[in-house]
C-alpha cells in the first residue's frame, strides 16, 4: 500500500524531469490504476485502459518545474526521496483524467485528454481488466454515477489513504473548482476502499479479445480496392473543370462516374408524397414525406450529398457500430431539410441507414455527419429520429402518423407525462437529453402515440432513439401501457442505460423474472433481466439486476455480451449474488426464471433450496473463493448462471 503523507513547506520543492521520470517508473501501476478509476466510465473499458496508460505517459514535465504544479504545496515523505516527483506526476495524471470527462465544445479547441489516445495503440485486439466479483461490479456502478471530481476524491481517500485536508489540496491542484462538493458527493458511496486494489480496476493486468473479425476482413478488402482506385484514378486529379457546384466541407472529388454523380444530384432525390403512408402496406422510414423549410434549397442539399460521399478532414463524422459510412448506392430519400436551433440540418434515408448532415447557419466550417443503421424498421421503431442535438437538449422529427407526443421523467414513476409541442413539420420542442453529463437525477423519455398505442423512446446518443419495453421476452409490452409497477422497476433501471450508450441499440426490455422474500423480514426483492438488442442483430448486452428495498437503483450482479439469455431464442436466465442483511449477516441469494426447476451452489458454500427456483444460503463469512451457481430446467437440462 502506498501511504502518502503531506506537509506544507515554506516554498514548493523544485521537480526536475529525471526526478519525475523516476517516480513515474517506480509507481507506474498505481498511477495507471488512479487514472483508470477517475476516467469517465462512458469511454468503455478498452478505451479507458488505453487512455489511462496514455495519460500517465504524458505526465512528465518538459523542464524543471516547481513542485506545486498550479498551487499544490510541496510534498515530502522522509522514507521516499522521490516524493515531490510522485506528487507532481499524480496531480498531472488527475488533471488529465478529469479533463477527459469534460464535454466537447464546438467553438473551443478540445483538450488533449478529451481525444482518443494516439499512443499506446493495439490493433486487432480489445483489452480490458480481469472481471471481479459482484462486489466489484456494484462498486464500479456506484462510481460511474459520481462526477469526475467525486471519483477522484474517493480514489485519493481509498487508494492513496489521504485525509480530507490532503484530498482538498490535491483536487485544487488538479483544477477542481469545488473540492468540498467533490468530497461531499464521495461521502454518498460506501467506503469499500479495499476493493480498489481488485484486478477489476487494474489496467496493467489485462485480458485480450479480438475485434470484429468480419469487419476487419471487409475493411482490408476495401482498403485494397481503394488503393487500386487511387492508383488508377490518380491521373484524373489534374483534369480541368470546375465540377458541378460548390461542395462546402466535402473533400475534393477524385473521379467521374455517371451513376455516382446521379446519386449525388439534388434533383434526383427521392421525395415521398405527404399522404403516401396512408395507402402503403408498410409504415416505416420509406414512407416518410420530405419535410422542412429548406427542402427546395438545392445548394444545401448539394453540399449535404457531397459531404456524405466525400467527408473532408474538418467534418465531424460518426457511425453506430455495424453501420457502413460509405456514399449512397443510388439517389437516397429526403426526409427533412430545415433550420434547427443554430444549424441547417438535412436527414436522408437509403433503405439501410438514416444519415444526418448539419452545418452552422453562418457557414460550413464545423459540419457534422452522422450515420445510423435502420434496416428492418417497422411501425414501432420508425417513430422518430433525432434531428437536432445541443449540449443538453435534443429535438426529434416524428413520423407522419404520430398523433401525440409527451415526455416523462423515467425516474419519477408516479409523475404524469407532460405534453410536448411540435411545429408544422413534425419537429418537437427541445427536451432534456439523458446523454448529457449528469448524476442521473432525471431521465426524460419520449412517449409517442400512433393510433391507440403509446410507445416509449429514449435517447442513447444516436440518430434513432431506442424503444423501452417491459415483460417476458415472448411478449414484451410497451412501457407506457405497462402500469405503475413496470415504471417503478424502470425508475431503478434507468441509470444503468449509459452502459449500452452509443452501441446501436434498437430496443431495451426489462423483465422481472423472479421475486424473493428477504431474510430478517427485510422486504421483497425483485430479480430483473435487462436486455439491449441492436439494429445489427449482434452485440446485444444482458444485465442481471437485484432490486432490494430501500436502494434507489438496482445492483448489477452479472453482465454478458453476445448472450442469448432473456431473449426470444433463450428466454431463461439464472443469476445470484451476495446480500447483506440490516444486521450485517451475509447471504447468498439466487433466482432462476420460470422453467428452472432447481438451483445449486458450489465453491465452499452449501445450502438448501427455499423454492424450486430460489436459493437462500446463510454465510458464516465472505466466501474465500469463487462461488458457482448451477440450475436445472424441468427437462433436466443444466443451465449456468449469467456472467
Amino acid at each position: 500500500m502506498l501511504n502518502v503523507s503531506t506537509q506544507e513547506l515554506a516554498t514548493p520543492s523544485p521537480v526536475d524531469v529525471d526526478q519525475a521520470e523516476a517516480a513515474l517508473v517506480e509507481h507506474y501501476p498505481r498511477l495507471v490504476r488512479i487514472a483508470y478509476l477517475v476516467l469517465p466510465p462512458a469511454l468503455g473499458r478498452n478505451r479507458r485502459v488505453l487512455t489511462a496508460h496514455s495519460v500517465v505517459q504524458r505526465s512528465l514535465p518538459r523542464r524543471r518545474t516547481s513542485g506545486d504544479d498550479g498551487g499544490m504545496p510541496g510534498q515530502r515523505r522522509p522514507e521516499d526521496a522521490v516524493d515531490a516527483g510522485y506528487a507532481y506526476v499524480r496531480v498531472r495524471v488527475l488533471r488529465q483524467a478529469l479533463e477527459a470527462g469534460l464535454p466537447l465544445k464546438r467553438k473551443a479547441w478540445p483538450k488533449r485528454a478529451q481525444l482518443p489516445p494516439l499512443l499506446p495503440q493495439v490493433w486487432g485486439l480489445r483489452l480490458f481488466p480481469r472481471a471481479g466479483g459482484a462486489d466489484e461490479l456494484a462498486l464500479d456502478q456506484r462510481l460511474s454515477a459520481l462526477s469526475g471530481p467525486a471519483r477522484a476524491a474517493y480514489v485519493l481517500r481509498g487508494l492513496e489513504r489521504q485525509g480530507d485536508a490532503e484530498v482538498r489540496r490535491v483536487l485544487a491542484a488538479a483544477g477542481v473548482e469545488d473540492p468540498e462538493a467533490a468530497l461531499a458527493e464521495a461521502d454518498g458511496v460506501e467506503a469499500l476502499y479495499g476493493l480498489l486494489e481488485s484486478p477489476e480496476f487494474d489496467p496493467c493486468s489485462l485480458q485480450a479479445r479480438p475485434t470484429d473479425l468480419m469487419r476487419r476482413r471487409q475493411h482490408g478488402k476495401a482498403a485494397l480496392a481503394a488503393l487500386a482506385a487511387a492508383v488508377v484514378c490518380g491521373a484524373l486529379l489534374g483534369l480541368p473543370g470546375d465540377g458541378w457546384g460548390p461542395d462546402g466541407a466535402a473533400a475534393p472529388s477524385y473521379a467521374r462516374n455517371p451513376v455516382s454523380e446521379a446519386a449525388l444530384d439534388p434533383g434526383n432525390l427521392r421525395r415521398v408524397a405527404p399522404a403516401a403512408w396512408q395507402r402503403s402496406a408498410r409504415t416505416d422510414f420509406s414512407v416518410w414525406p420530405a419535410r422542412g423549410g429548406l427542402v427546395d434549397d438545392r445548394a444545401l442539399l448539394r453540399r449535404a450529398l457531397a459531404v456524405w460521399a466525400r467527408p473532408g478532414a474538418t467534418v465531424q463524422a460518426s457511425a453506430t457500430p455495424g453501420t457502413p459510412p460509405g456514399p449512397p448506392m443510388g439517389p437516397p430519400q429526403l426526409l427533412f431539410a430545415g433550420e434547427v436551433d443554430q444549424a441547417r440540418v438535412v436527414l436522408f434515408h437509403d433503405g439501410l441507414r438514416a444519415v444526418r448532415y448539419a452545418e452552422p447557419k453562418d457557414g460550413t466550417e464545423g459540419a457534422a455527419l452522422d450515420f445510423a443503421r435502420t434496416d428492418g424498421a417497422d411501425t414501432a421503431s420508425a417513430l422518430a429520429l433525432v434531428v437536432g442535438r445541443t449540449h443538453a437538449n435534443a429535438r426529434y422529427l416524428t413520423a407522419p402518423w404520430v398523433r401525440e407526443v409527451s415526455a416523462r421523467d423515467l425516474l419519477q414513476p408516479l409523475t404524469a407525462a407532460r405534453p410536448v409541442e411540435r411545429d408544422a413539420h413534425g419537429v418537437t420542442g427541445a427536451l432534456l437529453s439523458p446523454v448529457a453529463p449528469s448524476e442521473c437525477r432525471a431521465w426524460d423519455v419520449l412517449e409517442v402515440r400512433d393510433g391507440t398505442t403509446t410507445r416509449t423512446l429514449t435517447d442513447l446518443g444516436e440518430l434513432a432513439p431506442a424503444r423501452l419495453t417491459s415483460g417476458p421476452p415472448s411478449a414484451p409490452a410497451d412501457l407506457a401501457g405497462a402500469g405503475v409497477t413496470a415504471r417503478a422497476e424502470w425508475a431503478r433501471t434507468a441509470c444503468l442505460l449509459p452502459m449500452v450508450r452509443s452501441q446501436g441499440v434498437r430496443s431495451v426490455n426489462s423483465w422481472r423474472f423472479a421475486e424473493q422474500e428477504l431474510p430478517h423480514a427485510a422486504g421483497t426483492a425483485a430479480w430483473l433481466c435487462t436486455r439491449a438488442d441492436t439494429w445489427r442483430g449482434t452485440g446485444g448486452t444482458v444485465l442481471a439486476q437485484f432490486q432490494a428495498p430501500p436502494a434507489r437503483a438496482g445492483a448489477v450482479v452479472a453482465k454478458a455480451e453476445e448472450s442469448p439469455a432473456c431473449g426470444t431464442r433463450e428466454p431463461r436466465v439464472l443469476a445470484g449474488g451476495l446480500w447483506q442483511a440490516p444486521g450485517g449477516q451475509l447471504y447468498m441469494l439466487a433466482a432462476g426464471s420460470p422453467g428452472v426447476a432447481s438451483v445449486t451452489v458450489s465453491g465452499g458454500v452449501r445450502g438448501g433450496v427455499d423454492d424450486d427456483r430460489l436459493l437462500e444460503v446463510k454465510l458464516p463469512g465472505k466466501p474465500g473463493k469463487q462461488v458457482e451457481l448451477t440450475g436445472r430446467l424441468e427437462d433436466g437440462t443444466e443451465i449456468a448462471s449469467l456472467r
